[in-house]
């Protein structure tokens, strides 16, 4: 049997989650749209609970010595974190692809 891992959000994490589907229903007008993909976001978190090391880890600094993983969901990318002794996953970031993630991280940090 599989071992089965705690999900968490961090409080940014669900502040970008609540941003792109405000986004998507205020400034695209499409509120099914934005239903449909904080819809499928979820679920992709969701499916962290069981392998999340399946998907590749982030190559730049200063989150590749985190080992923070990220994986695609449409136009936007899930980063998290693995804790194997605690079992848990925790989501750290949610960003739309097209931004340059690197530079938003870099300055976050400053």
């Amino acid at each position: 049997m599989s071992k089965t891992y705690k999900v968490i959000y961090s409080p940014q994490a669900l502040e970008d989650l609540t941003e792109i589907y405000e986004y998507i229903l205020f400034s695209l007008q499409a509120r099914v749209a934005a239903e449909n993909q904080s819809s499928r976001i979820r679920k992709m978190i969701r499916s962290l609970d069981t392998f999340p090391a399946r998907h590749s880890l982030v190559e730049w600094e200063p989150w590749a010595s985190m080992k923070i993983y990220k994986v695609p969901v449409d136009n936007y990318m899930i980063f998290y974190r693995v804790d194997e002794k605690l079992s848990t996953v925790s989501i750290i970031r949610i960003f739309c692809s097209g931004r340059n993630i690197e530079d938003v991280i870099k300055h976050t940090n400053d």
